[in-house]
């Protein structure tokens, strides 16, 4: 049996303040990988923070040129949105097909971008979208945010309050997912900017997590068409090899995620 304690603050100030108080305590949002973890006995934490009931962390809203989604927000509202479905309907077409609906109504955005599972989907609307991550303390530039597998430039004890999204001129996601996990094996989100810049991002299949493919890019500003995409070549030296599928598997599934994600675009 574990033996912790359990806190249920209802401000970021009071949240911080038990962190800080702690010996060994971990931030709840979902719960969604830390209770698993917990259950294995892969975690053992002397207290465990429930962010669920600040009021801080929740709400959507939006600006003249980004989405702003609070850190709590649950996948399943990202989905159903109707602001987000208006003005970035990619990135709830992102949430719409993360896990199954158990996951969805209970994981939250920022429980997802802090945790940066390799496999998660939301590390590459955040890196296409070019958005900014607000903590307790700073804002981080989605560039810098995420530094390895499962490690982001997060510090002990910051807490993600809210997300901007830089809202594109069009945007789309796609995925091939795991069929048990619905995790993504390789999953693409391409916005073309409204300054006429683009970016594409790819996760569930880089070894360091969520990276950003230049050359699809540079392809993609010359010719903004799936069939710009046929003659790249995907480097599999640093892609993923498990039991689900090899490196060279997830190349080609990086090439023909990127290409279904434009033609829904086109």
């Amino acid at each position: 049996m574990f033996h912790l304690t359990y806190h249920r603050p209802t401000s970021v100030e009071d949240a911080i303040q038990f962190f800080t108080n702690s010996e060994d305590a971990q931030f709840l949002a979902g719960g969604q990988t830390l209770l698993p973890t917990m259950k294995q006995r892969l975690a053992d934490p002397s207290d465990v923070i429930d962010l669920r009931h600040i009021a801080a962390l929740a709400g959507i809203g939006s600006a003249k040129d980004h989405l702003s989604i609070g850190a709590g927000v649950t996948h399943a509202e990202v989905a159903a949105s109707p602001q987000v479905r208006q003005i970035l309907p990619a990135l709830a077409d992102l949430a719409s097909h993360i896990g199954d609906p158990h996951v969805r109504n209970m994981g939250t955005l920022g429980g997802s971008v802090a945790n940066n599972d390799p496999a998660a989907d939301y590390p590459a609307a955040v890196l296409a979208l070019d958005a900014t991550i607000h903590t307790n303390s700073r804002v981080i530039a989605a560039e810098d945010f995420f530094t390895g597998m499962f490690e982001t430039a997060l510090q002990d004890g910051e807490l993600i309050i809210r997300i901007d999204f830089r809202i594109p001129q069009i945007a789309a996601y796609a995925k091939f997912p795991n069929p048990a996990s619905r995790y993504a094996m390789a999953g693409v989100f391409i916005a073309r900017h409204t300054d006429g810049g683009v970016k594409l991002a790819v996760t569930g299949a880089g070894s360091d997590g969520v990276f950003r493919h230049k050359d699809m890019e540079s392809a993609l500003l010359g010719n903004w068409a799936a069939e710009a995409l046929a003659d790249i070549s995907i480097d599999d030296s640093n892609l993923l090899s498990d039991i689900h599928g090899s490196a060279a598997y997830r190349a080609n599934l990086i090439k023909v995620m990127a290409q279904r994600a434009m033609q829904s675009m086109l």
